[in-house]
Parts: C-alpha cells; sequence; structure tokens
C-alpha cells in the first residue's frame, strides 16, 4: 500500500448528528483515513454537547475555522420543541448553520453533483447551477405583527441623533398581518465580494436577480451595491479570466436559467437562494445530491450536506436494520474541504487526493452502484442497490 499523504496544516472537523454522523465515520473509515494521515481540529457539534456547553462548542468551531481558513461539518439538528423533549434539552438552540454563517460573514454556494446516468428534469440543462445565498437578513431575521381591529401601521425609523422618519404602510380597516424585515450594507458588501471572489475560483459567469423595478430601494440597494464594487474593483479581473457578470430582474433570470445549459452561478437573496437551491437540487435529481460551501469574503471555506441528519433512516439504524442511505454530498464535503486546504498549502498531494475521491464516487454510480434513492432515478442499463457501507466500500475498490 502506498505511504499515507501527510497534512502540515489541520482542517476543522464539525461532527454531527444522526444518521449523517454515523456516514461520517464511515466515510472517515473508509475513504480518507487508509489514504490520509488526516490532521483536523475536532468539533463536536451533537446536539447533545451542544447542549451541555450551552452552544458554546459552535462558536469555538466557526473562531477555529476563521484560524485555519478550511472547514468541514457534517449536518446537524436544529431543535424544535419536539427535539427539546427527546434530547431533554435546557433551551431550543439556534441553528448550527446560522450562528457560523453569522461570524464568518459567510454566503452560502450550492451545486448538484452530477453524473450521466441521471439526467436533470430540465432538458436543456447539461452543467451543473451554482446557487450563491446571501444567508443574512431578510425575512429569516424579520419581526411580525398580527393586526385584529382597525388602524394605522407606521414604519418608523429613530436616528443616533433622536430624529424621526415616519411612512405609513397601510391603513387597516380590519384584521391582517404586517411583517418588518432588514439588511445592511455592510452585510450585502460582503455577499457582493464574496460571489465576485468565488466566481473568479472557479472561473463561472455570475448572475445577480432581484426585484428592483417593484423593491424600489430595498433590492435596488442590493443591485447598487453588487454594480459598485464590480466596477471598482472585478471588472479586468473578470475580463481576464474569460467570464462574465450581469445583472437582471428575477422574472428574467429565472426564464434564462430554464432556457440556459447551465454553468453559472446564480446569486440571490435570502429567501430566494433558499428556494431556488431546493429547485435546482430536485430538478437535477437530489438533495443528496447537492453540495454547499459557506464562503466568507476574506477567503474563509467552509464545507457540508446541503441536506439533513436524516432522522427516519437513523431510527432504523439504531434497531439494526440496514440503510441505503446516500453519502455523497458528505463525501464531497470532506473532498472539497482536503482539496481546498491543499490548494492553501500548497499541496498537491492533497488536491489530487480530492479528486481521485471525488472520480471513484461518480465512476461507481456511473458502474450502476448505489444507494435505494438514486436506483429511482438512474438511466443506468444495470442497477445493483446497495446499503450505506456496501456503498462506501465500492467506492474505496476505485480510488486508484
Amino acid at each position: 500500500m502506498k505511504q499515507r499523504i501527510k497534512m502540515s496544516v489541520p482542517l476543522v472537523e464539525m461532527d454531527g448528528d444522526e444518521m449523517t454522523r454515523v456516514l461520517w465515520g464511515w466515510i472517515k473509515d473508509i475513504l480518507i483515513t487508509p489514504y490520509v494521515e488526516l490532521k483536523t481540529e475536532y468539533y463536536d457539534l451533537g446536539l447533545q454537547k451542544r447542549d451541555e456547553t450551552n452552544d458554546q462548542i459552535t462558536v469555538d468551531a466557526a473562531k477555529a475555522t476563521q484560524k485555519y481558513g478550511v472547514a468541514v461539518k457534517c449536518a446537524t439538528i436544529t431543535p424544535n420543541a419536539q427535539r427539546v423533549d427527546e434530547y431533554k434539552l435546557k433551551h431550543m438552540w439556534k441553528s448550527p448553520n446560522g450562528t457560523i454563517r453569522a461570524i464568518l460573514d459567510g454566503t452560502v454556494f450550492r451545486a448538484p453533483i452530477t453524473v450521466s446516468s441521471i439526467q436533470p428534469f430540465v432538458r436543456t440543462w447539461k452543467k451543473p447551477i451554482t446557487i450563491a445565498r446571501h444567508a443574512y437578513g431578510d425575512i429569516y431575521k424579520n419581526v411580525e405583527h398580527i393586526v385584529d381591529m382597525p388602524g394605522k401601521a407606521e414604519l418608523l425609523f429613530t436616528d443616533e441623533l433622536g430624529r424621526e422618519s415616519r411612512q405609513t404602510i397601510h391603513d387597516f380597516d380590519g384584521p391582517g398581518i404586517l411583517m418588518g424585515m432588514h439588511n445592511t450594507d455592510r452585510s450585502i458588501r460582503s455577499f457582493a465580494k464574496a460571489c465576485f471572489e468565488y466566481a473568479l475560483d472557479v472561473k463561472e459567469d455570475l448572475w445577480f436577480a432581484t426585484k428592483d423595478t417593484i423593491s424600489k430601494q430595498y433590492d435596488h440597494t442590493f443591485k447598487d451595491i453588487f454594480q459598485e464594487i464590480f466596477d471598482e474593483h472585478y471588472q479586468k479581473r473578470f475580463q481576464n479570466a474569460g467570464i462574465e457578470y450581469f445583472y437582471t430582474l428575477i422574472d428574467d433570470a429565472v426564464a434564462r436559467v430554464m432556457r440556459s445549459e447551465g454553468g453559472m452561478i446564480w446569486a440571490l437573496k435570502n429567501y430566494d437562494g433558499d428556494v431556488m437551491s431546493d429547485m435546482i437540487a430536485t430538478a437535477f435529481g437530489s438533495l443528496a445530491m447537492m453540495t454547499s460551501v459557506l464562503v466568507s469574503p476574506d477567503g474563509i471555506y467552509e464545507y457540508e450536506a446541503a441536506h439533513g441528519t436524516v432522522t427516519r433512516h437513523y431510527y432504523r439504524y439504531l434497531e439494526g436494520e440496514d440503510t441505503s442511505t446516500n453519502p455523497m454530498a458528505t463525501i464531497f464535503a470532506w473532498s472539497g474541504a482536503l482539496r481546498k486546504r491543499g490548494e492553501l498549502d500548497d499541496h498537491p498531494e492533497l488536491m489530487d487526493f480530492a479528486d481521485r475521491l471525488e472520480k471513484a464516487s461518480l465512476a461507481t454510480l456511473e458502474e450502476g452502484f448505489m444507494t435505494k434513492d438514486l436506483a429511482v432515478l438512474s438511466k443506468s442499463p444495470t442497477i445493483t442497490i446497495l446499503n450505506s457501507k456496501e456503498f462506501l466500500e465500492e467506492i474505496a475498490k476505485r480510488i486508484s
């Protein structure tokens, strides 16, 4: 057996919950540690450990990511009331992803993992489409109010000098609802810079879309900030890289995307990016075949799977049953993190291993060996359905 690849700088490893936590250990044991002397700074972001540390471990993991520049994260539970009872938690802790995004000031980039035997539902799509989602503000930090009688709703802003400005939102003549939301120029600038840097990193065109014809101040601010930053800092770099940036209305962008061959980055505000990333993943085949990377404006990368913790399979696993859980997105989180670590450390062997791991994973699917969820989508002439561990072992056979 070849000597294992040594790592000079650790990457941050964030373990998670339920079935994805089980897959996490298997992926390391079967696909990574036989080939790489894995060097990580480990953080257990499992729900019980987050509860035990009052979620300080999530903050510590994010700060370690700032220190080392690259992280890989397992899927984690964001608890609801039922989970609080199930795990006997002290508190309904926030989403770890949200906490990490806020600390890193990051933008989420999601792209499908494609194989020729699983065709997109949109027949024109030939290349992956990456969604860049602004992961701050808008309805995710909104304030809501139920109106139960007639009255006047106003938007009031008091500046630091005590001056007030008021605008009427609506004169209610009966019951209704209100919502207030915000964003900041600083966050939008970070979003724009991360999008431009990522486009240059992967050498793909960048599209940005909002509804500025209707939202003439809120959405228009996004448009203006993107254009200002592009004109001042990125126009020549994009030209030299042979890629393009352009803005269009979201209505037009949807039509263009549906008629396109793919192969671009589509930048969207928070809610739009949330919805469209699920649409893109489903249209390409499966959310379990979706990569996700959080990128900060200063070039920090955190890789993870786009899906959840696969609770249903976990309960079956605890009963001793076989599960055919798709590990592809988690494998690609590891390969992405190892490749980026190799790029930053000028370590071609590590980058080459990441490439070989992805190539072996895709070859396994192309040859008809797959988990149950993909068998219903695949056009492969011969299909062998495997449980999770068997699938990982098939991949290992193909790592050259």
